[in-house]
């Protein structure tokens, strides 16, 4: 799943010469009223951080007519329960809601709930702006385009360069790739970093885990949408690697984005964190300045990458103004406009121009040593061909089934068949 928190990532980028992109809808500068002077107001729900607030406040300078109400929830899981509860009951939702990667797939098989952006959207905001694969995650099987991309998470390897050191492994971000190269390399640098130093490789078998499910063609369910956990060998495959890599103490068994986890990064609790964009402000936010420079990434990944995170903003049948509502969710996710909440958050743009920019091509981050992680992600995002596929539930099988499955093997009150078969038993009620 993506982030639950990120911060404003070191440095700043010049958008100078962004102009010369092409804004979605028109140029924001109409009232964006009714027609009869009266201001239509909009409200927008979000969950954790989308560098949405300042973005909501120029919207409205550029479009006087418009007054947002901007609704935030803190943790994704809530806020996404809330959503599906809303929408069942036909009431309460936001004229903009945000859906994340892992939950979208709960709303594609209710696309009769939800606007067709392709018929509601500005005339020029066609799918050919974003990536083939982030339009493809959002539009259900009746053709219904419900969601414009916001961000997505290439993933990458953040690791430590001060403990790489310390434990004889080479640490330069391009001597460091054979490590990274596939999942079997990784653990086996793991198993020599565990060896000589005592300290754990990774935060936890759950962040290991699904990096690793996420990479896979399917998710939790088939296409078809039946529970694969038991037909999908390479899933359990994977259990298997991430638990075994974990007794043989690679492991910190840090939950993450608790306060144990988050003090981990400041006491090197692990040297390597899988990251995809949006981790780099979460390391950073957490390891603190003390730890600025000591911090590398690498475009290696075992596996060749990946897509972890990311989200959509969609228009319910709920809204009473649905195309100002679709208007407002066009220009939140134009190229401009991406590039402006990775500045702030992390959060790395989905749309094809904004991936071509030299504002972000250049954009540099100087915690990790200078490195011009918008080139480096940039190009982890063009190796993802395809949207892996996630039925109704995924998310929610990560969460509450995988997670605390893995967890409780972690802590040693499940061997690792045992907490495989308690996540295939939480993952069927989940499933249905």
């Amino acid at each position: 799943m993506r982030r639950m928190q990120t911060r404003v990532l070191a440095g700043a980028i010049s958008l100078t010469a962004m102009v010369g992109l092409t804004a979605c809808g028109d140029d924001g500068s109409s009232s964006g009223g009714s027609g009869d002077g009266d201001q239509i107001e909009l409200t927008i729900g979000t969950f954790t951080e989308f560098g949405y607030e300042d973005l909501l406040k120029e919207y409205e300078r550029l479009n006087p007519g418009v007054k947002i109400t901007h609704h935030k929830t803190g943790q994704g899981g809530p806020y996404h329960q809330q959503l599906l509860t809303k929408l069942a009951a036909n009431s309460g939702l936001e004229d903009v809601v945000a859906i994340e990667e892992g939950h979208i797939p709960d709303v594609l098989d209710k696309p009769h709930l939800f606007n067709n952006l392709g018929d509601i959207g500005p005339e020029d905001v066609t799918p050919d702006r974003w990536l083939p694969w982030k339009v493809e995650a959002a539009t259900a099987k009746d053709g219904t385009w419900i969601g414009y991309g916001t961000d997505i998470g290439p993933l990458a390897m953040c690791y430590r360069k001060d403990l790489f050191d310390a434990a004889g492994l080479p640490s330069d971000p391009e001597a460091v790739k054979p490590l990274f190269e596939t999942w079997e390399s990784y653990f086996e640098a793991g198993d020599t970093y565990a060896e000589k130093t005592g300290k754990a490789w990774y935060d936890s078998n759950s962040q290991i885990f699904n990096a690793m499910q996420n990479q896979l063609e399917t998710g939790y369910l088939d296409k078809d949408n039946k529970l694969a956990m038991e037909s999908n060998a390479d899933i359990r495959k994977n259990w298997d690697m991430v638990t075994a890599a974990g007794s043989r103490g690679q492991t910190a068994k840090l939950v993450a984005f608790s306060p144990e986890w988050n003090n981990g990064f400041k006491q090197g609790a692990f040297a390597t964190k899988t990251c995809p964009s949006w981790m780099l402000g979460v390391v950073e936010e957490q390891a603190g300045p003390d730890n600025a420079g000591k911090w590398a990434v690498t475009d290696a990944f075992p596996g060749g990458g990946g897509n972890w995170g990311g989200s959509f903003l969609a228009v319910p049948k709920q809204s009473e103004h649905p195309e100002e509502a679709a208007k407002l969710a066009a220009w939140l996710t134009a190229p401009e406009q991406q590039i402006k909440a990775f500045q702030k958050t992390g959060n790395f743009p989905s749309q094809v121009d904004a991936l071509s920019s030299p504002e972000l091509l250049g954009f540099t981050n100087e915690y990790f040593g200078g490195v011009k992680v918008g080139e480096l992600y940039a190009a982890q995002a063009n190796k993802v061909e395809k949207a892996q596929y996630k039925g109704p539930g995924d998310g929610k099988i990560q969460e509450n089934a995988t997670s605390p499955a893995l967890q409780a093997v972690e802590q040693g009150t499940k061997s690792a068949d045992e907490g495989w078969q308690q996540a295939v038993d939480a993952a069927k009620r989940i499933a249905g």
